[in-house]
């Protein structure tokens, strides 16, 4: 009998030593990251190990598919910055929450095929202001509060803070040539770590932006009013954290499917991201999806199994329940030169090499999404507005398709041959092709390249046949798909039309 439900497959052979050594470097690459990523949103920075670990657990042991790491992603934080500007930290928490349920109606119905709705340009324009924000919030990290007040660092604390993201900067991007057994953003951040302690040097640390010292993640229930005001707040962002979680979620799943020569389940990958920001909402997380970098790690490192998984997020537990005191004295410098190397990694520069092959519309629409996330701060707003341009534009440009092949037959019959989509865009065009007054006493419209899409289709049909009808003159329709045919039947009582049996096709007659 097929099992439906595994959890582990037990006759997978697993290298334990190799599971864990992965596990404790994808704990430490994400622990920077999670913590510079919850600090950019203006979060507590505890909230962000909470999600890494919440969302690594519960996605390593239930997730569609081994070696596929997931955290908390600057991808679906970014999306959050301007509700949580805006209403606090609570909104955030429910945000979470309502996204973990779109999740899982999305992969319980198998949906998960529709994110790739968002169209490429807009997935440009995405990532190309979350770069930008990324690099741009890096720059409050050279900033101090003095009475009250934020004010740029000066003299020797400025040097001292740009000479260490410079080195940081530069261990990242040079170590990977002396070798790639170890993450060079880990090793940046050793390295840094230990010279400002070694040599006793006064730089900005964790612990003056917050304290990440705590206890198992709490339970709480976002304190936010149940009524359909809040529904209708947060909504959208529920919904393009989703999108956005979902999208990179199953770009890496097939990453890994890719690498590995095996196969995932992404509807089940759904649930699981889902279940996971559900308790992140509920436990003080801010959310996530998988990590495309750390799942890079974790696989370059030898993982194929879900162990791995497990004993980062375990990791990154007991790091927040005995390794505080370590973590506070990071200099901010490491975590910002990481950051800013995160930034340019994740910048679309192929986007500019590509830009003079783009349509106009395409470029137009990447660049207006960069521009609303950056300037707002609000992925939400930006990625809507992107779709539904690039929707209109796709009509638009479907619309101009349409014309017709006109000619007379020997039997004084005309012919209007149909090519192109008639759908709600085109049906202005469509109704221009026709001569009602010059045309003889019978007209054949012929639709075998063309398609009738939807109602404004059928009424733009019912509309020509009426004003033939006025004339005394009759239309049939022929080579009409079985959809197509299925439409008008539905519009039965609406509209009247005649379909004249094809000899070839066999149409059925109404």
């Amino acid at each position: 009998m097929k099992p439906y439900f595994t959890l582990f497959d037990f006759s997978q052979k697993v290298n334990y030593k190799t599971e864990i050594l992965a596990g404790l470097t994808v704990a430490m690459t994400m622990i920077p990251e999670s913590l510079s990523f919850a600090i950019l949103a203006g979060f507590p920075p505890l909230v962000g190990l909470y999600a890494a670990f919440i969302m690594g657990l519960v996605t390593a042991i239930f997730g569609g598919r081994p070696g596929l790491v997931s955290g908390g992603a600057g991808a679906t934080v970014i999306v959050l910055i301007a509700l949580m500007k805006s209403h606090g930290l609570d909104y955030v928490f429910a945000a979470v929450a309502l996204a973990g349920v779109i999740q899982i109606l999305i992969g319980l119905f198998k949906l998960g095929k529709f994110i790739r709705l968002v169209p490429q340009p807009v997935m440009f324009g995405f990532v190309n202001g979350l770069a930008v924000i990324i690099f741009m919030s890096q720059l409050e990290q050279f900033k101090t509060i003095v009475n009250g007040e934020s004010i740029w660092l000066s003299g020797s604390p400025l040097y001292i803070m740009i000479g260490l993201v410079a080195l940081t900067i530069g261990i990242v991007l040079g170590f990977p040539k002396i070798t790639k057994a170890v993450p060079a953003s880990l090793v940046a951040i050793i390295v840094v770590f230990a010279l400002v302690l070694g040599f006793g040097i006064e730089t900005k640390t964790v612990a003056d932006i917050a304290s990440v010292s705590g206890g198992f993640p709490p339970f709480h229930i976002p304190n936010v009013p149940l009524n359909l005001e809040t529904l209708q707040l947060i909504l959208p962002y529920g919904l393009i954290m989703a999108s956005v979680g979902l999208t990179e979620g199953l770009l890496t799943l097939n990453l890994v499917d890719e690498i590995t020569g095996t196969k995932g389940n992404g509807n089940r990958e759904c649930v699981a991201q889902g279940s996971a920001n559900i308790l992140n909402g509920f436990f003080f997380g801010m959310g996530g999806c998988p990590m495309i970098a750390q799942t890079l790690v974790n696989l370059s490192a030898g993982s194929r199994a879900r162990l791995s998984g497990i004993v980062a997020a375990l990791t990154i537990l007991c790091i927040v329940l005995f390794g505080a005191p370590v973590i506070e004295k990071l200099p901010m410098a490491a975590l910002v030169g990481v950051m800013i190397m995160v930034a340019i990694g994740t910048f679309e520069w192929i986007s500019f090499r590509i830009i003079n092959k783009m349509p106009k519309q395409d470029i137009f629409v990447g660049v207006l999404v960069a521009v609303i996330t950056i300037m707002m701060h609000n992925l939400a707003l930006a990625v809507l507005i992107g779709v539904i341009i690039s929707a209109l534009v796709f009509a638009w440009e479907s619309a101009k398709r349409i014309r017709a092949k006109k000619y007379t037959d020997d039997k004084g019959v005309k012919h209007y041959e149909i090519y192109g989509p008639l759908f709600f865009a085109s049906t202005t065009a469509f109704a221009e092709k026709f001569d009602v007054s010059n045309d003889p006493d019978e007209v054949i419209i012929d639709f075998k390249e063309s398609k009738i899409a939807d109602m404004s289709a059928i009424d733009a049909v019912n509309k020509i046949t009426e004003r033939y009808a006025k004339v005394g003159k009759t239309v049939h329709l022929r080579h009409l798909s079985e959809d197509c045919r299925q439409l008008l039947q539905n519009a039965q009582g609406i509209i009247e039309v005649n379909i004249m049996e094809d000899p070839t096709y066999k149409v059925v007659s109404n």
